[in-house]
């Protein structure tokens, strides 16, 4: 089976990676570990996804969206509330998906702000069994100067990124073809940076197939 999307050649390549993400999306998953320091870090013990992005970008809704849970990634409609790493157990072992820390908080303090980056790349870079960062930028603005230093800090960790735009149901067509382009050039930018882009929305379920099919590849 091709190793993800761009890699199919034909309908039935795409429809065994889609049913691969479903049915490994299907299996429980469950919250199992916090650290907000290194030290704290759970042992490494199979593939791991993380979920990086601008705080308020929606990781935890879309965390939820493919887990098909609406309470397993708490939402907090404070902007900077989430200050730790969140693990969670995907199908008994087979996948461990990382919640980050958000960046670019405006209200955040300096010192907070350094904190997480700390952190941030200290995990990227010393983190082997880390397979992809999802780097998500919102759909309906344009790319902020931390989402670009995100991209520099992964790029430097040698950690492999896919940008997946976030909240299209409140974007308009236009708009969100001229931001998938433009995401597609900035991931072209960077070597670490996977080619395929993937629109999603976690209110109508756009692109989450499709990125349950790519994080499925990468499981154990």
């Amino acid at each position: 089976m091709p190793a993800s999307l761009t890699e199919a050649r034909t309908e039935e390549e795409r429809a065994a990676l889609l049913e691969a993400g479903r049915l490994l999306f299907a299996r429980p998953c469950t919250f199992f570990h916090a650290a907000q320091r290194l030290d704290q870090l759970p042992p490494a013990r199979g593939p791991e996804i993380a979920f990086c992005g601008r705080s308020n970008v929606g990781k935890s809704s879309l965390v939820n969206a493919l887990t098909g849970q609406n309470a397993l990634a708490r939402v907090s409609h404070t902007p900077g509330r989430t200050r730790q790493l969140n693990f969670f157990d995907l199908a008994e072992g087979r996948l461990t998906l990382v919640d980050m820390p958000g960046y670019g908080y405006a209200q955040a303090s300096k010192s907070v702000k350094a904190d997480w980056q700390g952190l941030m790349f200290d995990f990227l870079r010393g983190r082997a069994t880390l397979r992809r960062v999802i780097l998500l930028l919102d759909a309906r603005i344009e790319t902020k100067a931390g989402d670009r230093a995100a991209m520099e800090l992964l790029n430097e960790a040698a950690v492999s990124f896919q940008i997946v735009l976030t909240k299209a149901d409140d974007a308009k067509p236009w708009w969100l073809e001229q931001r998938r382009k433009e995401a597609e050039q900035l991931a072209r930018k960077h070597t670490a940076g996977h080619p395929l882009v993937l629109v999603t929305s976690s209110e109508t379920g756009l692109g989450i197939p499709e990125l349950r099919a790519e994080m499925a590849a990468l499981a154990a």
